[in-house]
């Protein structure tokens, strides 16, 4: 019969090993450290880019021609904490076309903000000055003609229909060649200072007319002042005839 010391030290023994063994479960090397599963999340670099793409597509989708759309590389030295939905943006004074720039922002869960530069390429119709034109000029159909081009590189408001021109007047004399833009034409004129418009008031049930004398000038669609026969200043719509419309 074994003495009760020796079952006594065999249980430390025992218990001596648990706890190594416990201890080597514990511990980990730093090798597996490196291989940890869940490390700080970063942002996808890719995805901020083509975030930056998506976004000149759809903005540009109702541009006439064909749109080419190419954006910047993001430098890959750039660390970004990983985002749950980046946000396109673009700038204050950015413009849509040309060489531009494309803001990308997070909100959570680490706010931060970066700019990509782009290039947006559009080739398109647009019209063009046939023959020189004079200011105070109607122009005609005849007086406008149409070329294709990179309209990036043009200034804003470049005409694109022969709706928009045909009719109205040259607000500037311009060269053969000259881009039509919105700002160089405006409306034809359809009351005159001094002309003698007749003034139309339209209510519920009623419509009277009377004849009066322009005190301003304006195209269709504008307010126009005129003065009755009996002195009285009344304001309106002007309306192509040399009419001033007037509604209650």
């Amino acid at each position: 019969m074994k003495h009760p010391l020796h079952f006594l030290g065999a249980a430390r023994l025992a218990l001596a090993s648990l706890a190594l063994l416990a201890g080597s479960l514990a511990w980990t090397s730093p090798a597996q450290a490196q291989n940890d599963p869940t490390p700080p999340q970063r942002q996808d670099l890719q995805v901020v880019q083509q975030s930056a793409e998506e976004f000149l597509k759809s903005q540009t989708a109702g541009l006439p021609g064909s749109v080419t759309i190419s954006v910047d590389p993001v430098d890959q030295r750039l660390t970004l904490a990983a985002c749950v939905e980046p946000q396109a943006f673009m700038p204050n004074g950015a413009r849509l076309w040309g060489r531009t720039t494309v803001g990308i922002k997070c909100v959570a869960p680490s706010p931060w903000t970066v700019y990509l530069r782009a290039n947006v390429q559009v080739v398109a119709d647009y019209l063009v000055a046939a023959v020189p034109l004079v200011q105070g000029q109607t122009i005609s159909a005849s007086d406008i003609t149409r070329v294709r081009g990179d309209m990036s590189s043009l200034p804003s408001g470049v005409i694109t229909e022969e709706s928009q021109a045909v009719g109205r007047v040259a607000g500037m004399s311009l060269r053969a060649g000259t881009p039509l833009r919105m700002d160089a034409i405006r409306n034809q004129r359809v009351v005159q200072q001094g002309q003698s418009v007749r003034v139309v008031s339209n209510g519920p049930g009623f419509q009277i007319s009377t004849e009066a004398r322009a005190m301003t000038n304006a195209t269709e669609g504008q307010m126009a002042q005129a003065r009755t026969a009996t002195g009285q200043v009344v304001s309106g719509i002007a309306k192509a005839g040399g009419i001033l419309e007037i509604n209650y």
